[in-house]
């Protein structure tokens, strides 16, 4: 374990038959690790963002001990595995947000596409890293909104463990934003015609 550093990363043979995965780290600080992507990008995670991750973990352990481990998880803890799994996180501009919000991605990525200079997309989900080794068109991240104040990864983390909250996550408080869509991150995307693409930049629902 790191000097200061929340948890040590395991062998995946160490967690117990019959506790919960995000137990297992609350009461060991041990987090049980796979080969391969996912578990690596995971382990990115816990070390560029470790008062984050240890926040969501605490999270999970409230909601197990108020509910159990239920065949279906309720909206809480589905809030937190999409922020842990697919969340980016999105320091912008309220222009930008707003057009984010309601999926209107001809002013997000025409009018306003010189803006996103001014903008941030930090993508923190690792399942979501994991997709985006094999780049496709319609890879989508789950958006949450963070401070413009924030400088640096240190002050993020900081912030986004301030604040989380099974409440507020309960609530799916996300956007939905094809991230190859970002100016400058996809070759393609340079060419207006790249966000004509229903199928990837949807309208909104009724």
């Amino acid at each position: 374990m790191l000097p200061g550093f929340p948890v040590r990363f395991v062998p995946q043979n160490q967690l117990p038959d019959a506790v919960a995965y995000e137990q297992h780290i609350f009461d060991t600080r041990r987090v049980p690790t796979r080969e391969g992507l996912h578990d690596f990008f995971n382990g990115l995670a816990w070390l560029q963002y470790p008062l984050t991750k240890k926040r969501l973990n605490q999270l999970h352990v409230a909601q197990i001990a108020r509910t159990g481990i239920q065949p279906v998880r309720g909206p809480a803890r589905d809030g937190l595995t999409l922020f842990d799994e697919n969340a980016a996180v999105l320091q912008a501009p309220d222009a930008l947000w707003d057009a984010l919000l309601v999926k209107d991605w001809q002013t997000l990525f025409g009018r306003l596409r010189p803006l996103w200079q001014e903008a941030s997309l930090l993508l923190f989900g690792h399942a979501l890293l994991e997709k985006l080794v094999c780049p496709r068109k319609a890879i989508t991240a789950h958006v949450y909104r963070a401070s413009t104040g924030c400088q640096g990864a240190a002050e993020l983390d900081n912030w986004l463990a301030q604040d989380l909250s099974t409440e507020k996550l309960a609530t799916k408080p996300f956007a939905h934003l094809p991230v190859l869509g970002v100016p400058h991150w996809w070759l393609a995307n340079e060419d207006s015609q790249f966000y004509t693409d229903t199928g990837v930049f949807r309208s909104p629902r009724p």
